[in-house]
């Protein structure tokens, strides 16, 4: 059962060494603990998952067998509610339910494995995975960098100032998020990853690219990676000047804050953080949360104190999805609980057009009415997140609002980053449309046949 009754104050002055606030620390939680995994083969070793119907465990391995899943005991044993299964937000995250299969999509699949054909189980997951858009927005086709012509693998170069790096080392994750949009990268298929070995190309990359000036390490989840190799791809980029931000995309605060507490290496971990402040660099681990129930174990907000105090910025981030935070007061709630523990809530995104969105997307129309509803609910000082924000092929594009222009009923939107950073935070319209949950679901307003950067983007892409 998860705790909910215990809040660590967080007083300390993030400016102040590791060192200096050890005596801060909450030492019950320094004693090392195994790390225990379940993927698709061990479904029927997860002890709660026995009080389920077999009809239910059918479905689940079903859905298992075309999405990644990757669950550890941390996860089953402190951050679900049983009890409340299976309307509990984090078992929603982590566990596969029949209806993230379309019903075409879950019979296929499900009639191969009844039949025991190991051949037809195979072709029919395939299948399937290919009418999941392994890879929106133009990942694999627009966003990896060419040198003299030939791709460099492991990197993405979007926006102007902006590079994601994805360390081969890092291409797992403690637990895996059931509405993950980069589920392509987990399932086996070299084809579809994104991943390097080489830690030489990103700086070389960088050094011929002067308008970069920050770094994203992200995966999969760096922080799975030993602080050895993780420090092998940080160091170079301190000696950059050009790099002003490093930024480290993870989830393992939720999924094992046991990662930055007592892991063997944890330690280590935190005195890089400190390595990369006093180098002059500002260090931001881009934290995912995606309800406020994560943040409610004592050791989750163990971790969060101790990555403070080495300097670094915890910046939160999390989709709008159905079955897990598709309201405003848990918004508001996590959001509230961030500030509490110095995080600084970041984006709300919309789910993206890959994977199982079908199930957890939510019409933009009703995201941008949770995202105000949640946002009258707090003080300014929370209103720090950006969104309802889609990460689509020609940028990130945030609704701002619903209104009624000229007697038409709008949206309102703007970018907030482009492809072509001219377009950033370039206002402009589209017809208001109820049902619609993405971008291309919308058309220009006004009468105008094309939105402003269409023809602009068509030249890029051609």
């Amino acid at each position: 059962m998860p705790e909910t009754n215990t809040v660590i104050p967080l007083h300390q002055d993030i400016q102040e060494s590791t060192a200096t606030l050890a005596h801060t620390f909450d030492h019950a939680y320094d004693e090392p603990r195994r790390f225990k995994v379940y993927t698709a083969r061990q479904l029927d070793k997860i002890e709660p998952l026995q009080r389920l119907d077999d009809e239910t465990r059918f479905a689940m391995d079903v859905v298992a067998n075309v999405l990644p899943f990757r669950v550890n005991e941390y996860v089953i044993n402190e951050l679900i509610n049983w009890d409340n299964v299976p309307n509990d937000p984090i078992y929603q995250l982590t566990f596969p339910q029949k209806g993230m299969l379309a019903p075409e999509h879950f019979d296929k699949v499900a009639d191969a494995m009844r039949g025991g054909d190991k051949t037809a189980i195979k072709t029919a997951i395939a299948e399937v995975r290919e009418a999941l858009n392994p890879h929106p927005a133009g990942q694999m086709e627009h966003n990896i960098p060419e040198v003299d012509g030939e791709k460099i693998e492991g990197i993405q170069h979007k926006y102007n100032e902006t590079v994601l790096f994805f360390p081969s080392q890092g291409q797992v994750c403690h637990s895996y998020c059931t509405f993950c949009f980069r589920w392509a990268q987990f399932i086996g298929d070299n084809d579809l990853k994104i991943a390097t070995k080489e830690a030489g190309q990103l700086k070389k990359y960088i050094q011929a690219h002067p308008e970069i000036s920050d770094v994203l390490i992200t995966g999969g989840d760096p922080l799975v990676m030993k602080t050895k190799n993780l420090r092998a791809h940080i160091e170079p980029l301190l000696e950059l000047e050009q790099i002003r931000t490093i930024r480290i995309g993870s989830k393992a605060l939720t999924f094992w804050p046991q990662r930055v507490v007592s892991d063997a290496d944890a330690k280590d971990l935190l005195h890089l953080f400190e390595e990369v402040i006093a180098s002059g660099k500002h260090l931001a681990l881009m934290a995912h949360y995606n309800h406020w129930q994560e943040l409610q174990t004592n050791i989750a907000r163990e971790a969060v104190k101790r990555v403070r105090a080495t300097g670094a910025v915890i910046r939160a981030q999390g989709p709008l999805l159905a079955h897990i935070n598709d309201n405003a007061d848990d918004w508001a709630r996590l959001w509230q609980t961030q500030v509490e523990l110095g995080i600084i809530p970041y984006y709300m995104f919309v789910e993206r057009d890959t994977g199982a969105r079908h199930y957890f997307e939510v019409p933009l129309a009703k995201a941008w009415n949770i995202y105000r509803d949640a946002m009258k609910q707090v003080s300014g000082i929370a209103r720090t997140a950006r969104g309802p924000s889609m990460s689509s092929h020609p940028g990130k594009v945030e609704i701002q609002g619903v209104t009624e222009i000229n007697g038409e009923k709008v949206f309102a939107l703007r970018f907030i980053q482009g492809r072509n950073h001219d377009w950033v935070q370039r206002p402009f319209f589209a017809k208001y449309n109820e049902e619609a949950t993405w971008l291309n679901h919308l058309e220009p307003a006004f009468g105008e046949e094309k939105f402003f950067f269409e023809d602009e983007l068509a030249e890029m892409e051609s």
